[in-house]
């Protein structure tokens, strides 16, 4: 069907298309002090716009806005339209509590009621 659009047409739904992905989604990656705004993200990969792909590599960081939500390493990449697809050999989510060295019970108290000093 874009076959048929006036070429003005076309370059200008392809510009509304990338303004939409960059107003909708929060995710980016952080690779050391460079941040990448992320395309599209699923279980085992993600995807960035071309002019940015070339230079991702390795452990990175995944952003929401300021929350920190995975730590991945990238193992390859490979170009697909105007967006370059990498896949993950491991995915971690970070967690947001420390690491405990004993077992946490099921059933934690709310809080702690002290004797009324009368």
């Amino acid at each position: 069907m874009n076959d048929f659009l006036p070429i003005e047409v076309r370059e200008g739904l392809k510009a509304a298309r990338k303004a939409s992905l960059k107003r909708n989604d929060r995710l980016c990656v952080h690779d050391g002090d460079d941040v990448y705004r992320v395309r599209r993200f699923w279980d085992t990969g993600l995807s960035l716009d071309v002019e940015h792909g070339d230079k991702l590599r390795g452990r990175v960081e995944i952003y929401d806005g300021a929350r920190h939500l995975y730590q991945c390493l990238i193992i390859n990449s490979r170009l697909e339209g105007e967006e370059y697809i990498f896949d993950f050999k491991w995915l971690n989510p970070v967690s947001v509590h420390p690491a405990a060295d004993f077992v946490r019970p099921d059933a934690v108290p709310a809080g702690l009621l002290t004797k009324a000093s009368a």
